[in-house]
């Protein structure tokens, strides 16, 4: 049996088998690739800028496409309720609360627009609350442009148990500015401004992005490409044990080949 497992034939049965099976495992993975690829978010189309109020109404939900949108927005500063949100990197994905704790803070200054609601707007990130750029926003009527965020739920971050000083917060949730600027008719959501206001650090903000569709049929030709690693293991075994049963009958009848002459 071994030297007919051996024998250059059969040998060179081995060889191509293994080289069937890398090749057909590896075009398996590689669709299996695609299709785990297709299911993930991606980019979407980034539309022209937008007046802010077309997106972010009051006292309403904000639909999910206006996410990430560009917007622009004009009015004036209110400088005497700006708030900083803290623990918080210099990137709106990054996550808040106790586990960026003491990582530094967003500006938070609301503009009022010409028909006298608030938008949030985050103009910049500082390492520092007493950083002299905080204290500085821009007078009068300003033209702001940046990419709208929706609000953020009270409980999406971890809180600090002491809780935080005055003019702070943990999250830039509509509700409770609402609470804070009494009175005043808040726009859901939030606009990060890019560039970011004087010399504050800017803050990341990412464009609209759709989820993935998966695409099946690269699932079924993983499938495929499998089934035919598997087939080939078969048809393998199949030539090899006939090439062992050959030479194990040829092996019994020479005896009597002999015996005859």
């Amino acid at each position: 049996m071994l030297r007919t497992l051996l024998s250059p034939r059969i040998l060179g049965l081995h060889l191509l088998t293994i080289g069937v099976l890398i090749a057909f495992i590896l075009l398996g993975r590689w669709q299996l690739g695609v299709f785990q690829d297709s299911g993930k978010p991606h980019a979407a189309t980034d539309p022209a800028p937008v007046t802010v109020a077309t997106l972010a109404g009051v006292g309403t939900q904000m639909d999910g496409e206006a996410v990430g949108r560009r917007v622009t927005a004009q009015g004036v500063y209110e400088a005497g309720r700006q708030l900083l949100v803290a623990d918080r990197k210099p990137d709106v994905d990054a996550p808040g609360g106790n586990v960026s704790r003491d990582e530094g803070y967003w500006v938070l200054t609301p503009l009022r627009l010409d028909d006298g609601t608030l938008i949030p707007v985050v103009r910049g990130w500082t390492a520092k609350p007493d950083d002299p750029a905080v204290a500085v926003v821009p007078q009068g009527q300003v033209a702001v442009t940046g990419r709208l965020r929706p609000q953020q739920g009270t409980d999406s971050v971890q809180r600090r148990s002491q809780g935080l000083p005055a003019g702070q917060v943990q999250t830039v949730s509509t509700g409770e500015l609402v609470n804070l600027w009494s009175g005043q008719r808040v726009r859901t959501g939030y606009v990060v401004a890019q560039p970011a206001s004087g010399s504050l650090a800017p803050v990341q903000v990412n464009p609209p992005v759709v989820g993935g569709t998966f695409t099946w049929r690269n699932l079924a030709y993983a499938a495929n490409w499998w089934i035919f690693a598997g087939f080939a293991v078969f048809m393998w075994f199949h030539f090899v044990r006939d090439a062992v049963r050959a030479d194990r009958d040829r092996g019994k009848s020479s005896p009597e080949m002999v015996l005859e002459g």
